[in-house]
């Protein structure tokens, strides 16, 4: 059974002012397998992140239908979203978004704290993460005081602290150099093969897209 699918999604939005209504996604369909890691790329504005803010439940669309692990994603409350995000769905983005004021291994724990029930094994779990990274030593250090590829690998691992079955990864090397895009690319790879999760990155670099399983493209909404 598929981890999620999309079947004919569509999703519109009108532009400020009372503009005409603008077709972001137009019947979409797609299912992604478990462990599966799948690279969607296209030009800027073209719906790539507006795909996966409804695979992430962060959005919802106009038509068609998704599920998840099997579940009508319509069927489900706020709370019951909610808890399925933090539970189900690790999110990485362009920008690391980490609390200045936390040390690294605090950002890394901060959704174990959304979690419905305490995960006593979670401090150990943030601890072997970050030394397969590299940042063993780090661990109490801010934000500030890391490089900026140093701050993406602690947000590829604060997305896979609550053990998710999906990961999704918007532009996650777009702010770094090509050296530091490789190495995080790799990094996203190793720990998507030895966790087991599935990973859809969007992107519009072709080499990191290229080193995924299987890549798709969209243009003006229309994913093949």
């Amino acid at each position: 059974m598929p981890l999620l699918e999309l079947s004919h999604v569509s999703k519109s939005y009108q532009e400020p002012g009372g503009g005409p209504v603008v077709a972001v996604l137009q019947d979409v369909c797609l299912s992604v397998e478990p462990a599966e890691s799948l690279a969607i790329v296209g030009p800027s504005g073209c719906g790539k992140s507006t795909l996966l803010n409804i695979l992430g439940t962060l959005d919802t669309p106009d038509k068609g239908s998704y599920h998840f692990e099997g579940r009508d994603i319509s069927s489900l409350g706020t709370a019951e979203l909610a808890a399925m995000r933090s539970e189900k769905i690790g999110f990485i983005f362009q920008l690391h978004h980490l609390m200045p004021q936390c040390s690294v291994l605090e950002n890394v724990m901060l959704p174990t704290l959304a979690m419905r029930q305490r995960d006593p094994s979670a401090r150990a779990r943030a601890e072997s993460l970050l030394a397969a990274v590299g940042l063993a030593d780090r661990l109490n250090w801010r934000p500030a005081q890391l490089s900026g590829g140093e701050r993406q690998r602690v947000a590829v691992v604060r997305a896979l602290i609550n053990q998710p079955r999906l990961i999704l990864a918007d532009e996650p090397t777009g702010a770094l150099d090509e050296q530091n895009a490789e190495m995080l690319t790799s990094l996203l790879l190793e720990l998507q093969h030895s966790t087991g999760v599935s990973l859809v990155m969007v992107t519009h670099q072709p080499a990191q897209a290229a080193r995924m399983g299987r890549v798709l493209r969209i243009h003006q909404g229309v994913l093949n």
